[in-house]
């Protein structure tokens, strides 16, 4: 059990720099251009939606963490 948690976790954190990476990748190529536009760009929402996805994946990482503190005893 704590094996398939610990496999969870690591996937959790992948993600989370996976989420990370892409945010920042799509926050600089926002263009001056896109920022002097009306209304948010296509760079900035996605880069919204990445960093919104960063923090999901770093809230479940630290409930698998919680977990596994949790099944292994030491809470």
């Amino acid at each position: 059990m704590t094996i398939f948690l610990a496999i969870l976790l690591v996937a959790a954190m992948i993600a989370t720099v996976v989420a990370l990476v892409r945010g920042v990748v799509s926050f600089l190529q926002a263009t001056e251009a896109d920022l002097k536009g009306t209304g948010p760009s296509v760079a900035s929402t996605r880069s919204n939606k990445m960093m919104q996805a960063r923090i999901f994946f770093q809230a479940l990482a630290i409930m698998i963490v919680v977990l596994i503190l949790f099944v292994s005893g030491r809470t």
